[in-house]
């Protein structure tokens, strides 16, 4: 579904990411690992249009995307790619409802109807409290909301920047739980996510990113059972 082959992306100066080859199967769950600055969500908002790639390959659902070539968000979005953002990024003056519907900005108002049922039965709780201005919401709530706005726009491929931040263990714990059921439902999912025990044990595969390299990669059981891995990212 997703292959990225060369990736170079620059912030000014800095050379962000370099030569980032990556595959994601369709109906995977593969994780991103790595430490704080490690390149981790550059990776991801180059590859949703967010941020220009300066060389490198994009190749999404058949169709081939080289640097700054009819790769805006909003398209990506409209091909069935979304992303949501870490820091959760919602409109706290507007209802719970109201979010939602700005993810599905790219359906048609039929097909509203069909975004609010899904993201509902996943998020129950949302679906208690969609009147309510969304800034009321729990920090796990707010979490919820983020990642269902990002599902109303019925994508092919959600990618997940830090769906855990700022959770208790009991939420993060729910949240893993509800990202096995998304792509239990269909939907391939690229995560990029610090808590890498709790990345690893629902992902397919793996990569991990150390400075904006690729330094090493397997499947989730490899990455957990790694003592070098173990040892840099998830306190062993």
């Amino acid at each position: 579904m997703l292959e990225v082959k060369g990736m170079n992306t620059f912030y000014g100066n800095l050379h962000a990411i370099w030569d980032i080859d990556i595959q994601v199967e369709e109906k995977e769950i593969v994780a991103l690992i790595g430490s704080n600055g490690a390149g981790k969500s550059t990776l991801l908002k180059t590859i949703a249009g967010s941020i220009p790639m300066e060389r490198g390959t994009i190749v999404y659902d058949g169709k081939s995307f080289g640097p700054g070539y009819g790769r805006k968000a909003s398209r990506m979005v409209k091909l069935g790619m979304t992303l949501c953002p870490e820091g959760r990024h919602i409109f706290p003056r507007m209802t719970v409802e109201e979010n939602l519907k700005m993810g599905g900005y790219t359906r048609k108002k039929g097909e509203l109807s069909a975004g609010y049922d899904r993201v509902y039965s996943l998020f129950d709780r949302l679906k208690e409290r969609r009147s309510q201005p969304a800034g009321t919401l729990s920090g796990g709530e707010q979490q919820m909301l983020a990642i269902g706005r990002a599902l109303m726009s019925s994508p092919k491929l959600l990618m997940l920047d830090e769906p855990s931040l700022g959770l208790s263990p009991l939420l993060t714990e729910k949240i893993f739980e509800l990202i096995l059921e998304i792509r239990n439902q269909g939907t391939t999912i690229l995560l990029v996510e610090q808590n890498a025990v709790s990345a690893l044990s629902v992902a397919n595969r793996g990569y991990v990113l150390k400075v904006g390299h690729i330094t090493g990669s397997g499947t989730g059981k490899e990455l957990l059972e790694s003592q070098e891995i173990l040892a840099s990212y998830l306190g062993g």
